[in-house]
């Protein structure tokens, strides 16, 4: 990370090692007695779920964030994830940071008893220690930012993940960091949209990098998407993906919001 980095990364990374230190401390986890998820050599059930024909919704699951605040009042996971899967969502993104978004690793737990679709653990991961209590919660795959990670952690932890199983979405927002995505390994970037230096959105910020992609990349566009005509135009430069949740958490009725996402697909396959 740079120096000159304003506080609100730097503040949600010290909440998160603090918060890990006490995990550590009060649940030690045994890797050689966790099992480890199919496709460690390949792609597994959330690269699967990307690489379907036409761009996929990558649902998310949250109950607020650092800047919009609550996003639903008493959010029940259960109804909001079942509206996702019957709206056509690929997979599911769980927030699991408990101090700026209101989840937990239970998030992900339940996740996993109600709902097949694949599952992205969205959390700061910062050490091995996550990877093994993602997988023993329940994920499919995780998220590493690049810019909370130096390079030699990023590449350490994306070959971990990998071993392990774990699909990862590396995380990036400019051209430097689709570099150091690529050096790591990345088959799947995220480009963010938002930055979480200072949580302002650009959602052009996926089309400038686009020309930079290498083609064997899956790309997902996450942050500041709500309509069919943002998707239509992200599947013509060739994104994979989307990851959309603030939009589908306020809805009223996240089924429909979801399919309205949807409906330039739809109305494709009909012609």
């Amino acid at each position: 990370m740079s120096d000159d980095m304003p506080n609100a990364l730097e503040r949600i990374l010290a909440e998160v090692r603090h918060e890990l230190e006490r995990r550590k401390r009060e649940r030690p986890l045994d890797p050689d007695s966790l099992p480890r998820l199919r496709g460690a050599a390949g792609g597994g059930r959330f690269a699967e779920a990307l690489a379907r024909t036409g761009i996929g919704i990558v649902a998310e699951f949250k109950r607020r964030s650092p800047s919009a605040g609550v996003l639903r009042e008493k959010a029940d996971l259960p109804e909001v994830v079942g509206a996702y899967a019957r709206g056509g969502a690929v997979a599911l993104s769980v927030l699991t940071d408990g101090p700026n978004f209101g989840g937990s690793l239970d998030d992900l737990r339940l996740a996993r008893e109600v709902c097949e679709l694949p599952r992205l653990r969205k959390d700061f991961i910062v050490d091995p220690y996550q990877l093994h209590e993602s997988l023993a919660a329940g994920a499919d795959a995780v998220l590493l930012i690049v810019a909370a990670l130096e390079q030699s952690q990023l590449t350490a932890l994306h070959a971990e993940a990998r071993a392990l199983g774990l699909d990862v979405l590396v995380e990036v927002h400019d051209r430097a960091e689709l570099g150091r995505a690529t050096d790591a390994g990345a088959s799947i970037v995220g480009v963010n949209n938002r930055d979480l230096r200072d949580f302002s959105v650009d959602v052009e910020r996926t089309e400038r990098l686009m020309g930079d992609m290498p083609a064997d990349v899956t790309v997902v566009s996450e942050s500041g998407i709500g309509s069919a005509g943002q998707l239509e135009r992200l599947q013509r430069l060739g994104v994979h993906a989307v990851l959309v949740g603030e939009s589908l958490m306020r809805s009223a009725d996240p089924q429909a919001a979801l399919m309205g996402l949807r409906t330039f697909r739809d109305t494709e396959a009909a012609l």
